[in-house]
């Protein structure tokens, strides 16, 4: 019992010590000076400047990298396999799989029709793929109906005038005479900037559900698969997961994503506002536009006075008070959409801080 109780006193005492050294640490690191540096003042070079220097960089470990791909192709006739028997490939691992899986596209599946999204780019088109598939699926049945028994097939509605769920009906009732045949479709990066929102994973999930459908995707993101649930991995998807690192550079998924040492282009700036307007209330989206309108229309003045901004906004019925204004633009301030500088006359005026091409794109996005 003695020993017992010795043990939970020293128990208790490291306890103690650890929370101790804890708020000790905390009341010593905030009593220290904090830097007045900011992030904004770092003197950035031109992207395209930064561009230019990184590809003149000498790769490093060439005939590595090459064996490496390489000894993957053994494992093809067991992808080939995997994917006749219904299961969907999912390529993870440090380096572009890119050439790798196209590789294995262009020379074990040649007896298929094959499908390629690059989800590396900034903007997918979901439903622009859907019809790409619903049209190739069409173009096969023609022709395999037609060798079979001379009868074509009764002429479609045009598939881009379908709804969304008329072609995923049409992608998954159509079944083939021949159970050994399927379209591929290939996706670098299904985790991409442009395909990782849930509406969009839900789409190529149901797509791959399709009978006729099978993918080999890539993932780099370590996060990836939180963009699935379990029906959507083991029943939709049915991924057979394959750890392939190949160390390659990603040379062509690189060039689509903005440099952080580099100043932003204007595209880039506009869509990250875009995307930060996106989560906010329609009447705070509203606010903004009255604000971004009359920057454009006032390009010599510092900014909006405040009271302007307030009259325009509770003439528009956006706004009912000054208390709504100040919790829309606490928003904007947050999310660095908004800043704030003192007018000549010393009222405080509001202005966004982007060029005037960059904020004219911002509004045809939200405008969208």
């Amino acid at each position: 019992m003695e020993a017992n109780n010795d043990i939970e006193d020293m128990e208790e005492e490291e306890e103690f010590g650890f929370s101790r050294n804890y708020f000790l640490a905390k009341e010593l690191g905030s009593s220290g000076k904090k830097s007045t540096r900011k992030l904004s003042e770092i003197n950035l070079v031109d992207e395209q400047e930064l561009r230019a220097a990184a590809s003149n960089i000498e790769p490093k470990h060439e005939k590595e990298v090459v064996a490496l791909t390489n000894s993957y192709k053994s494992l093809y006739s067991k992808w080939v396999f995997e994917l006749r028997c219904g299961f969907g490939l999912l390529m993870y691992g440090f380096g572009s799989k890119k050439a790798l899986i196209e590789d294995f596209a262009s020379t074990a599946l040649t007896d298929y029709s094959v499908v390629v999204i690059n989800g590396y780019l900034q903007a997918i088109n979901i439903k622009q793929v859907v019809i790409a598939l619903a049209e190739v699926l069409w173009d096969q049945l023609k022709s395999k109906r037609a060798t079979s028994s001379g009868n074509l097939p009764k002429a479609q509605q045009p598939f881009n005038s379908r709804s969304m769920d008329d072609l995923l009906a049409f992608l998954n009732g159509s079944e083939a005479e021949d159970k050994d045949w399927f379209i591929c479709v290939v996706i670098h990066n299904i985790d991409g900037p442009a395909l990782r929102d849930s509406e969009t994973q839900q789409y190529l999930a149901q797509i791959a559900a399709c009978s006729c459908i099978r993918i080999v995707a890539s993932i780099d993101h370590v996060n990836a698969p939180l963009l699935w649930d379990k029906k959507m991995v083991h029943t939709q998807f049915n991924w057979c997961w394959y750890h392939v690192p190949t160390f390659a550079p990603y040379k062509v998924e690189g060039m689509f994503f903005p440099l952080i040492l580099a100043h932003g282009s204007t595209a880039q700036s506009a869509k990250t506002a875009a995307i930060v307007l996106q989560s906010l209330t329609p009447n705070a989206q509203s606010v903004f536009r009255v604000l971004a309108e009359y920057q454009l229309s006032h390009p010599d003045e510092e900014g909006m006075p405040i009271n302007n901004l307030y009259t325009v906004c509770r003439e528009r019925f956006l706004v009912s008070s000054q208390v709504t204004l100040n919790s829309h633009l606490t928003e904007f301030k947050d999310h660095e959409l908004v800043k704030t500088r003192r007018h000549s006359d010393g009222q405080d005026c509001l202005y966004i801080p982007l060029m005037t091409e960059a904020l004219e794109k911002l509004l045809m996005e939200i405008n969208q």
